[in-house]
């Protein structure tokens, strides 16, 4: 008994293991004729063991769009007679409207036979039948320029309850594609018939001109299956229902032979700007902050902010920034750049005028976002002097003639007069060169209690607050940018032009990095050792025991 057992297993393994070779194949649609927003779904069998993999579904892309293609096998034995078969499924959207053929499939050797599709245009009107689902497609303008938004609104029309679905996006080659906003939902009568509407907006912006063709989004779903109450177990019936939009063309107009910018079209944009501060003084930072605003284009569109700037003030630009929004179904973008400018010089200063030229879509003329010039006066820092002209040497008054009339007795002479002038100007002269002698004897003592250095007197000029070298670096140590800024220009201050901008060219880096550190948008860390080192290791500026700079005016 335990030996027929397992002889009957075996032959029932047998049986599974035997190859059935493909004996026929046949292709048939669910629906002929079809309207063009409709999908049809094409079902191919083959009768036997055939591969997974043996049907191809390219050879119809010329006359429909081809949807997602699903495949099953099936094997039954009946009496010890296997039969297998091999299904394949897929949608197929159609192109245009016409009659087309689906070609005859070969698998593994068997052949099925073509078949005809008729597709018939899509009915509209008041004496249209009702239909149950369909898509509408349109845009807000069928010829653009090149990069011009343009508004794509798809509606999907629902005369029962949806249970999932997914709508996609329009195509058009060459072309940037992205939805607006979310969707929208209401009801709307239509030929006496109410649907429930789902509408989606997209901003589409072509990258090429010519004349194209947008072809219209597939609706792919599950509804409730009308006429039906019957339910599997916790689920209704549903049935899978496909629609496509009606495909659009539109004329894409190319860039303006005339324009030689760069290219943005739009029909707003507007420049904007915004100062940290109104006052300008010598050494202190100012921020400036420009803001372009453009709608229907994207963040990519949006060209630099030139700027101009006086040769008197340093900049250090920060990193542009750019963001985008959407309202009423168009895109607005922004672009931010910030500047900070440190006047380097007192004086009065004019920032030039600021303008971006774009196109005007509506006008079809070449248009300016504009900031006015203005006119700026920077003051000199705290504890600093603005360098005055040496007046001249004061002369003494010409006598002047009197008449009769205008002397009086009680009045001295001219002579008399000029001499008295004479006396008060030798005094106020030697007291000021006492002042001085007291002054140099003041600092002569100062530096000889700081150790033996070789001195030598300086020319005479105005008086102004330095900063040694010693102490440069100690501030420089501490790490207050704040505070090395306007040391760092008093020790520059003592140069030469020449050997200043010598100075200024080595240790720029190492500023400019300082700088943008402390006053950037965004501050970030710094670390003054590089500074430090910079100014320790200037060339020609080691003095004889290495341990810092020179003198300021070495002994000849």
């Amino acid at each position: 008994m335990l030996k027929q057992r397992h002889w009957f297993i075996g032959l029932l393994l047998l049986t599974f293991a035997v190859h059935a070779d493909v004996t026929s194949v046949t292709a048939t649609v669910d629906k002929n004729p079809v309207m063009l927003d409709e999908a049809i779904t094409l079902t191919v069998t083959a009768e036997g063991d055939a591969e997974r993999e043996a049907f191809d579904s390219s050879v119809l892309l010329s006359d429909f769009v081809v949807g997602r293609t699903s495949v099953s096998s099936q094997t039954s034995i009946i009496n010890f007679d296997t039969r297998r078969t091999t299904t394949w499924s897929t949608t197929l959207f159609p192109r245009k409207v016409g009659t087309f053929t689906i070609p005859a499939f070969t698998i593994e050797g068997q052949k099925s036979s073509p078949v005809e599709v008729r597709v018939i245009p899509v009915q509209q009107g008041d004496n249209a039948p009702a239909r149950d689902y369909y898509v509408s497609t349109e845009v807000n303008n069928d010829s653009v320029y090149l990069q011009q938004q343009l508004r794509y609104t798809v509606k999907l029309y629902l005369s029962s309850q949806i249970e999932r679905g997914s709508l996609q996006a329009p195509e058009l080659e060459n072309a940037q594609i992205q939805q607006l906003g979310d969707d929208k939902q209401y009801t709307e009568l239509v030929n006496g018939r109410r649907y429930q509407v789902v509408e989606r907006n997209f901003a589409v912006l072509p990258q090429q001109s010519g004349t194209f063709t947008i072809r219209g989004p597939v609706f792919s779903g599950e509804v409730i299956a009308p006429n039906t109450n019957q339910r599997f177990g916790f689920f209704n019936r549903t049935q899978t229902i496909n629609r496509v939009g009606p495909d659009v063309q539109v004329e894409v107009k190319p860039i303006p032979a005339e324009v030689d910018y760069h290219w943005l079209p739009s029909d707003f944009v507007q420049l904007d700007e915004e100062w940290q501060s109104d006052t300008f003084t010598v050494g202190e930072p100012v921020t400036r902050t420009l803001t372009l605003t453009a709608v229907g284009v994207v963040e990519e569109q949006l060209p630099e902010i030139e700027q101009i700037y006086p040769p008197d003030f340093k900049l250090y630009p920060d990193q542009a920034n750019s963001a985008s929004a959407e309202k009423d179904n168009r895109l607005i973008v922004q672009r931010t750049e910030s500047v900070a400018m440190i006047p380097t010089k007192a004086g009065s200063y004019i920032i030039p005028e600021v303008r971006v030229p774009w196109f005007n879509v509506s006008t079809g003329k070449t248009e300016y976002a504009k900031l006015p010039s203005r006119t700026v006066n920077v003051i000199a820092a705290s504890g600093q002097s603005t360098p005055a002209a040496t007046p001249p040497p004061m002369q003494p008054a010409a006598p002047q003639p009197a008449t009769e009339t205008e002397q009086a007795p009680a009045q001295p002479t001219t002579a008399e007069t000029a001499q008295n002038e004479w006396d008060n100007l030798h005094t106020i002269m030697l007291a000021l060169w006492l002042l001085t002698l007291i002054g140099w004897l003041f600092t002569y003592v100062q530096l000889k209690k700081r150790g033996p250095r070789n001195f030598s007197p300086v020319q005479t000029e105005t008086a102004q607050p330095t900063t040694s070298a010693n102490q440069l670096q100690q501030i420089v140590r501490q790490g207050d940018i704040r505070k090395i800024q306007p040391a760092l220009n008093q020790w520059l201050s003592q140069f030469s032009a020449a050997k200043r901008w010598q100075i200024e060219q080595q240790i720029k880096p190492e500023v400019d990095a300082m700088m943008a550190a402390g006053y950037a948008t965004q501050p970030g860390n710094w670390e003054p050792s590089a500074l430090l080192n910079k100014l320790k290791n200037l060339p020609g500026q080691q003095d004889a025991a290495g341990t810092g700079l020179s003198p300021l005016y070495p002994a000849s």
